[in-house]
């Protein structure tokens, strides 16, 4: 007779516990990149300079805003990734791709700001999406 194991009870790998640390301190290393980012667009909204033509032109203060609040969302939930909160695995992955996303868009604004946070971003999602990493 085989027993079921309640998945509750089992250990989690050292890899697992390492892959959740490493993605939430890679979030935090995002969050202040966007964080920053958002920031310089509020304060100077003449310090990002696009060529003419593109076609997500948006106002460069309204770029800082989203920047701006996706960080702050981003260490949000880095606190709660360094909490195992398993909310926190689920809504790092989306914001992680999110956030991918929209430097995808700025890329014209800032291209290696940019290029670097969407690296760090994919870098986060594969730590996250590791075996045993999200527990739900």
């Amino acid at each position: 007779m085989v027993q079921e194991t309640d998945r509750s009870q089992q250990p989690v790998s050292g890899w697992a516990t390492g892959g959740v640390t490493f993605a939430a301190t890679m979030l935090v290393l995002v969050g202040v990149f966007q964080v920053i980012a958002g920031l310089v667009a509020v304060i100077d909204d003449e310090f990002y300079v696009v060529a003419r033509g593109y076609t997500f032109n948006l106002d460069t203060t309204a770029w800082g805003w989203i920047h701006l609040i996706l960080g702050a969302l981003l260490l949000v939930v880095a606190w709660g990734l360094y909490s195992r909160q398993t909310w926190a695995g689920i809504t790092a992955l989306f914001l992680a791709v999110l956030s991918a996303i929209d430097n995808f868009f700025f890329i014209p604004y800032y291209p290696f700001w940019s290029l670097l946070v969407i690296a760090l971003d994919v870098w986060v999602i594969w730590a996250l999406t590791r075996p045993g990493v999200i527990r739900t």
